[in-house]
């Protein structure tokens, strides 16, 4: 890391950020609700460790059709990363994902 003069740090070169993780799992849909993971408020955590990642993250259900394909989608933009190391994509059910961890402003969109 390098720091800046209010003691803030900022990534060396080539340092992977949470901001591009973020970045990158924007580009996963869920088919069904053509939505992103992150704005749906899917993505849990996000941990970035040198150039290795890893991700928690829900279903809208657990018995979601879609289940694999978006997992694999992640994991897939995770890998496609420049720089990335390892990749981890954890399935985590606690707390279970409600409709409140939609981000406010699509929340709106749709209506809730």
């Amino acid at each position: 890391m390098t720091q800046i003069a209010d003691g803030e740090a900022l990534p060396s070169p080539g340092q992977l950020t949470e901001d591009q993780v973020r970045l990158a799992l924007r580009r996963v849909k869920d088919p069904e609700l053509n939505l992103n993971i992150i704005d749906l408020g899917l993505v849990y955590e996000i941990r970035v460790d040198g150039n290795n990642v890893a991700i928690d993250m829900s279903l809208t259900s657990p018995g979601c059709p879609s289940g694999p394909e978006i997992m694999g989608d992640a994991e897939n933009q995770l890998k496609a990363i420049d720089g990335v190391g390892t990749t981890s994509v954890n399935l985590v059910w606690s707390p279970m994902w409600n409709p409140d961890r939609i981000e406010p402003r699509v929340r709106a969109y749709l209506g809730f």
